[in-house]
């Protein structure tokens, strides 16, 4: 028979304390993922840990940093591309996240954390549609899947500053860049824009057209955590960041972008970390907006 002595909360998620015999108690033998067990003269601790699901670009190579050297090793983390990212944290996989900020609406369990952000004051580099002709004279635009937001941005962008009504596909094959037509153009979003930069005669950077359109920063992802997770973890994750972004030259050597030329001037110069008054201020205006953009899937 097992008899509950205790329960507190502390810089973990939680600690349940049990004065049992190991036999009486069997489920104990199964240690959860992101949680630890001890045992001391008959008293039982549970430590649960936070999951955190984070987006595996360029881009956020600070934040993982900081979350690696200052966060317990036993912390889950969940590296992926933004869409997925969105999904591991809606499917209960993770309790704090880097979600593109057009998602973050939707999200009825969750509050933004952090005065961090993936962002941009102009020029992003890494959202970008190019084409061969004008963006004026173009009828498909095809869209990365990867970002939500982007795809958003880009149908804002293209009712209110381009004033053009392209059809809007799926860009899921990306061998159709290879060879494209003076018809089409692009969404490119991520690591894979280095690679296509000068093969293509027009290309529109989304955070400088955004502020051409706007005269205001962008942001394109936000930390957000569940409801009801300690405070104590929301103030380990801004210490984690804040060490990350510190430490940034460290965090591209410790990466697979080591080797990367641009790689430090793109996070200095190009990205913005700070979730500022003008940001929030830049979000909401995009929020309120409500564009919804469904891309056609490619009928081959």
């Amino acid at each position: 028979m097992r008899k509950k002595i205790g329960f507190r909360h502390c810089d973990c998620k939680k600690i349940t304390i049990f004065a049992t015999d190991k036999g009486a108690f069997p489920q104990w033998e199964s240690v959860p993922q992101h949680g630890s067990q001890t045992n001391t003269n008959g008293i039982w601790t549970m430590v649960i840990y936070p999951k955190i699901a984070a987006i595996s670009y360029l881009n956020t190579i600070p934040f993982i940093y900081g979350i690696k050297q200052t966060l317990p090793a036993e912390v889950g983390l969940l590296l992926t591309p933004p869409a997925q990212t969105i999904e591991n944290f809606k499917n209960g996989n993770a309790d704090i996240a880097l979600v593109s900020s057009a998602e973050v609406p939707a999200l009825r369990d969750a509050d933004i954390v952090s005065d961090y952000c993936i962002g941009c004051c102009g020029r992003v580099r890494t959202v970008v549609v190019v084409s061969n002709s004008p963006i004026e004279k173009v009828r498909r635009i095809w869209l990365d899947s990867h970002s939500r937001t982007s795809v958003q941005l880009v149908g804002y962008l293209a009712q209110l500053l381009w004033k053009i009504a392209p059809e809007f596909m799926l860009l899921d094959q990306y061998a159709i860049l290879d060879k494209p037509t003076t018809e089409d153009a692009f969404l490119l979003i991520g690591d894979k824009v280095f690679d296509a930069e000068g093969k293509f005669a027009y290309a529109y950077d989304l955070g400088e057209e955004w502020q051409r359109a706007t005269s205001l920063p962008f942001t394109f992802a936000v930390w957000v955590a569940r409801k009801g997770l300690s405070y104590e973890w929301h103030d380990r994750l801004e210490e984690a960041l804040t060490f990350g972004i510190e430490h940034t030259y460290e965090a591209i050597l410790d990466s697979r972008y080591a080797d990367r030329p641009y790689a430090y001037e793109y996070l200095t110069q190009n990205i913005d970390y700070l979730f500022d008054a003008q940001k929030h201020k830049s979000l909401k205006k995009f929020w309120d907006y409500g564009l919804k953009i469904r891309p056609k899937v490619n009928p081959g």
